[in-house]
């Protein structure tokens, strides 16, 4: 059972993101605040569900939260600033839409730039271990994978419909046969051949 706060006497944001190893789209990231006596035994890192049972609890963090705020940093942001960097610019993002100003933040991973005054504690594997952050890793994943969804429609030759842009065979294939579009990383490795895909 996910433990349900890390800061017990503050409003607590729970965040995590989707996307970071990912040659293409934008890195999402998801901020969620919860109930203080929450429960709910069907929460889990995203990783661990089925995409029908991510879909299910998306609906019910929706309508159970507090409060709740999705974040995006570009393809470009990505090339721009590096992965790291634009992973947690996401994050901020979406702490900025929170419709409640949280008074502390747990995230997901062992890296994070400070949000303001904020105290923040980073919980390796933490999407496994608090609600909040398990969360945050549905929403984060959920809608990611229906941005991709979208983006396949416009460029059909990757699979971004089922692989969400991982560096998958067929994806990497369709790099070699159709080149990158204005959505992949360019500062990332696209082919696996140890070679950036700005020499293309």
């Amino acid at each position: 059972m996910l433990s349900p706060f890390y800061y017990s006497d503050k409003i607590e944001a729970g965040c995590d993101e989707a996307g970071r190893g990912c040659l293409a789209g934008s890195v999402y990231a998801a901020a969620v605040i919860l109930p203080k006596d929450y429960h709910n035994d069907l929460l889990n890192d995203s990783k661990q569900l089925t995409a029908h049972q991510r879909y299910q609890l998306r609906e019910t963090i929706e309508h159970d939260a507090i409060a709740w705020a999705v974040g995006i940093a570009t393809a470009q942001e990505i090339d721009q600033m590096n992965i790291l960097r634009a992973s947690i610019t996401a994050m901020h993002r979406a702490i900025d839409q929170l419709s409640v100003r949280p008074e502390a933040l747990i995230i997901d991973g062992n890296r994070f730039y400070p949000y303001h005054d904020l105290p923040y504690t980073t919980i390796v594997k933490g999407d496994g271990k608090y609600l909040s952050i398990a969360a945050a890793s549905i929403l984060a994943k959920t809608y990611r994978d229906d941005y991709m969804r979208e983006l396949h429609q416009k460029y059909p030759y990757y699979g971004w419909d089922h692989n969400a842009g991982y560096p998958t065979k067929e994806h990497r294939q369709g790099i070699a046969l159709h080149g990158l579009t204005p959505y992949h990383r360019k500062t990332f490795n696209q082919l696996g051949d140890g070679q950036l895909s700005l020499e293309f």
